[in-house]
């Protein structure tokens, strides 16, 4: 019974563990993924220079609180994740609305106008 009692802890530990570095690398993707979007040309051109800079200051911002905190609780990261995600998703969302009778330069699959939450980036491999 100990034995079974102690898998148990371990694998509690581990599932904690797991939504940790999830939650961890769902930030650093998002603000990394999110810097790449505002540096491409056909992007940052659209941008106002203001908004920009709100978008890049708020990534300079929680790549420092990632490189401070590796050993923040998932919460935590899921916390800066929001934050990060209510600067940047407004401002590109946006963008898009305002660029709508211009869509035809940008790619097929990007959201324009827009459903609510803004637009997700997903990392590709």
């Amino acid at each position: 019974m100990a034995v079974i009692k102690e898998a148990e802890k371990y694998k509690a530990e581990d599932e904690e563990h797991k939504k940790k570095v999830d939650a961890k690398n769902a930030l650093e993707n998002y603000a990394y993924n999110m810097r790449n979007t505002i540096k491409d040309e056909k992007i940052g051109e659209k941008l106002n220079p203001e908004d920009k800079k709100k978008i890049e200051d708020a990534i300079d911002e929680a790549v420092s609180w990632l490189d401070n905190n590796q050993l923040a609780e998932a919460d935590e990261f899921e916390d800066k994740m929001k934050e990060l995600e209510n600067v940047c998703n407004p401002i590109i969302a946006k963008m898009y609305q305002g660029g709508a009778g211009d869509a035809a330069g940008m790619d097929d699959d990007v959201p324009v106008g827009g459903g609510g939450a803004g637009p997700k980036i997903e990392e590709v491999d």
